[in-house]
């Protein structure tokens, strides 16, 4: 399923408490909690996604796990955050991986090679007689 139709918030309270199994009413108490924020028409009316579902189908798994309510959101608040830090730290690297292959362009570039170097010369010997022109 596409992003744009994950997110769009198509079922009202009533099909969405029934595609989950659970009653419309414990809907409103976790939209209370702040544990779901359903979108509203300009009349007031909830409707939710499947990323809504998704996210309750979390909340009745944590449930069942033995959370209550203030658990659940604490883990849901976390698993967010670990979340942000994993495309934080994917972003991080793929910058990282950049600036090493800018930096491997840039060493080639000033890399002369060995063919068009300047051929070597001798260093001049220096005399052994200490300045004495060789007369001994």
């Amino acid at each position: 399923m596409t992003g744009d139709l994950r997110t769009r918030a198509v079922y009202v309270i009533s099909v969405a408490a029934e595609l989950a199994g659970v009653h419309p009413q414990t809907l409103r108490v976790y939209e209370r909690r702040g544990l779901l924020e359903p979108t509203r028409t300009q009349g007031g009316s909830r409707r939710f996604s499947e990323a809504d579902l998704e996210r309750l189908r979390r909340i009745q798994a944590l449930i069942q796990e033995g959370l209550n309510l203030e658990g659940v959101r604490r883990v849901l608040e976390l698993e967010a955050e670990v979340a942000r830090l994993e495309r934080e730290v994917a972003a991080t690297r793929a910058a990282a991986r950049e600036a090493v292959a800018v930096t491997h362009r840039q060493y080639r570039r000033e890399l002369v090679p060995l063919s068009q170097l300047p051929a070597p010369t001798r260093p001049q010997r220096r005399s052994t007689t200490h300045g004495t022109g060789g007369l001994r």
